[in-house]
């Protein structure tokens, strides 16, 4: 237990036959449950789990009949901790990526009754653009960027990592069935959490890479993915959240900003048109997509403001 608290560990695996006893054997000893989601590896991690298992009683291990993706596996840890009457349930990844050393940062916040969901940052520890990746670390500053204003988190970033928290309001509020089940899970777990007003908190984690760890991820795949994900979970954020339960004029701000801007980009595009095929740009034309362009940056700006102003009590 962690201060009076029950406490599990969720690792989604997918052929992590060679790394997951990296996570088990670094476990720390307050960890009560270590609960393993099997995601039909094709190699020998279920029966490298159950070897384990054997030497640590802690370890549960769940088995996928079918492939169902990253967040398929975290679902499922997420309904067994719920099922079973956890305080606060843990997501750490089975290639060994996450230092144990950052859980108890991680779950301070949530077991005192802080916030409902901490979340590591690897972006804000001291250095870490010299262990990031060049890529992963300009991707997901660009994909965190995109997930403040689809989840209404405008003071999280490091949307995608996957070393967090969750306490048990949150595990019995969910509806896990709905959740995203492949990369862009903690994207759309953190509009869920903003529609129902659950309060999250970014940890400093320390990056790990050259661990052993193989990832699969497409970064032109995954990016075009998530950006789907986000659209739609924004899209479902401001209807629930902004029409459904209450009213607030930001929606009608964002509507606008999408309207005008939508506008200028015909109107601008008929005037390069005409430029091109007369010599000549109509200069009223021309003068109407800017105004259209300024109105509508202004009104997304104030869009953007509004939503910060009404999702500050969920820091």
């Amino acid at each position: 237990m962690y201060k009076g608290k029950i406490i599990s560990v969720v690792v989604p695996c997918y052929n992590e036959g060679h790394q997951i006893h990296k996570v088990v054997e670094t476990m720390p000893d307050f960890i009560d449950h270590i609960v393993i989601v099997d995601d039909l590896s094709k190699d020998d991690t279920v029966g490298v789990v159950k070897a384990l298992r054997e030497k640590h009683p802690r370890i549960t291990l769940l088995e996928h009949a079918e492939n169902q993706g990253v967040g398929g596996a975290i679902a499922s840890g997420y309904k067994w901790s719920r099922d079973n009457d956890i305080d606060a349930a843990v997501v750490m990844a089975g290639d060994a990526q996450m230092d144990p050393d950052d859980l108890p940062a991680l779950l301070d916040p949530v077991v005192n009754g802080e916030v409902d969901y901490s979340k590591g940052n690897r972006l804000i520890w001291r250095g870490s653009y010299r262990i990031i990746p060049k890529k992963r670390f300009f991707g997901n500053s660009i994909l965190s960027f995109l997930t403040k204003i689809a989840s209404g988190y405008w003071h999280v970033a490091d949307s995608q990592t996957g070393y967090t928290v969750i306490n048990k309001d949150a595990l019995a509020t969910i509806d896990w069935d709905t959740m995203y089940r492949r990369y862009g899970q903690p994207n759309d777990l953190l509009i869920k959490l903003n529609i129902d007003d659950f309060r999250v908190r970014d940890v400093p984690v320390r990056p790990v890479y050259g661990v052993g760890e193989i990832s699969g991820i497409k970064i032109r795949r995954v990016v075009f993915t998530i950006s789907n994900v986000l659209v739609r979970g924004f899209l479902k954020r401001m209807w629930e959240k902004y029409v459904v339960r209450d009213f607030h004029p930001l929606v009608l701000f964002y509507l606008l900003g999408v309207l005008m801007l939508g506008l200028f980009s015909v109107m601008m595009l008929r005037v390069i048109v005409l430029w091109i095929m007369d010599g000549f740009a109509p200069p009223m034309s021309a003068m109407a997509a800017l105004f259209a362009f300024s109105t509508g940056l202004q009104a997304m700006f104030f869009a953007m403001w509004f939503d910060m102003d009404a999702n500050k009590h969920l820091r």
